[in-house]
């Protein structure tokens, strides 16, 4: 582990001048609520091309209250996973957002929620809000910073206006487990040894792109072709895929947590985690039936009309979590955030799952070693207060 780790200070003003996320686009339609953060640029150097992988300790601002080695490792492999869903979501506004120019792609977004670009600004801005504050407050206790950005190498869309840096995640050859759709609308937990159907089993059978890989992809707004659907439809339910992997890991890795100021950072990034989910989670079923065949991947892709005819398991406008067992099968069922176990979708099994969804297709095994030993670092740890 320590021969992976390179210790450097960052400057943020510095790595925000030269990061592909100040990068200006033209005038938005409309202003983000969070544009503040773009202006401080915050989260920029956290991605920038070169930097350390880990940033130094600094003790400037840390005061006495140390935090235990449980609750650092907790915190560094959130920090991890909050630059790596930064990341990602750097690329769907490039391409999606608010401020990115109209395409084909920003139509057939707008097929799910006429508001999906502002949603997608939104929630990327969260993400960058999130590696910011995580990796702040780890400095000003003293301990080390996470920055992955010496990994950030992976080739982005050859889109025209997309920036040409090098990125963490791969959105252009995703298996996506839809097993989260049937999961909520299920009166059975995972915790339980529950298991779940996808909603769009073709999604999680060979590999698929969730962004347009050229300009030939980006298609005619006015009149977007099944094939652009396709790809924005894939990317819906990628957004709710993600979002409920944050949702379960903030709640789980709480349990492990010692300090109080610790916990409170949990549930209260965690509970941004479950709104962007809730959000998604609504949007995706919009989806409009249709086929497509990616010559690029190889593969098929099949969308079905999730709003009308379906059992509940399927039914798109069952966006509140059904109750399910939880605890004990001899309580009552409970709507709950699931699964929230030991050895569900913990940090080991958050990061395999980011595996196996193709998100890091293409990184290297220096990289993957180093995401599994954080989340190792971080299931490992213990309460160390009593009960």
């Amino acid at each position: 582990m320590k021969s992976e780790i390179k210790l450097k200070a960052t400057n943020p003003r510095e790595s925000a001048e030269s990061s592909n996320l100040s990068r200006e686009f033209p005038q938005p339609r409309r202003v983000a609520r969070r544009s503040f953060l773009r202006n401080l640029g915050m989260g920029a150097a956290l991605l920038a091309p070169g930097a350390a992988l880990l940033g130094s300790a600094s003790k400037a601002l840390a005061d006495n209250n140390r935090l235990t080695r449980g609750d650092v490792a907790i915190l560094q492999l959130l920090a991890a996973a909050e630059l790596i869903e930064a990341d990602l979501w750097q690329q769907y506004n490039e391409l999606g957002g608010i401020n990115a120019p109209t395409s084909g792609y920003t139509a057939a977004l707008q097929i799910l929620d006429g508001d999906q670009l502002q949603y997608i600004s939104d929630n990327t801005d969260d993400e960058v809000s999130h590696a910011a504050f995580l990796n702040a407050y780890l400095k000003s206790k003293g301990e080390q910073e996470v920055d992955l950005s010496h990994f950030a190498n992976l080739a982005p869309s050859q889109v025209s206006f997309v920036p040409q840096t090098g990125r963490l995640t791969n959105l252009k050859q995703l298996s996506v487990d839809t097993s989260w759709w049937t999961r909520y609308r299920s009166t059975t937990n995972p915790d339980f040894g529950a298991t779940f159907p996808d909603a769009v089993p073709s999604l999680n059978t060979g590999q698929h792109t969730a962004i347009p890989r050229n300009n030939n992809e980006l298609d005619d707004s006015n009149n977007p072709s099944d094939h652009i659907k396709a790809i924005a439809f894939a990317a819906g339910f990628h957004f709710g895929f993600i979002e409920q992997g944050g949702t379960s890991l903030y709640a789980t890795l709480a349990q492990k947590v010692s300090s109080l100021e610790v916990l409170r950072i949990l549930l209260s990034i965690g509970g941004s985690e479950i709104m962007h989910f809730q959000t998604w989670q609504d949007k995706a079923g919009n989806a409009t039936p249709l086929t497509d065949f990616d010559p690029i991947n190889s593969s098929t892709v099949t969308f079905t009309d999730l709003t009308t005819g379906q059992p509940e398991t399927l039914q798109s406008n069952l966006i509140m979590p059904e109750p399910c067992e939880f605890i004990s099968p001899n309580l009552p069922p409970c709507a709950i955030i699931r699964p929230t176990g030991p050895g569900q979708l913990d940090a080991e099994g958050a990061i395999n799952s980011f595996i196996d969804d193709g998100l890091f297709n293409g990184q290297t095994q220096e990289f993957l070693n180093l995401v599994n030993s954080l989340a190792r670092a971080a299931d490992a740890a213990q309460r160390e207060i009593d009960d």
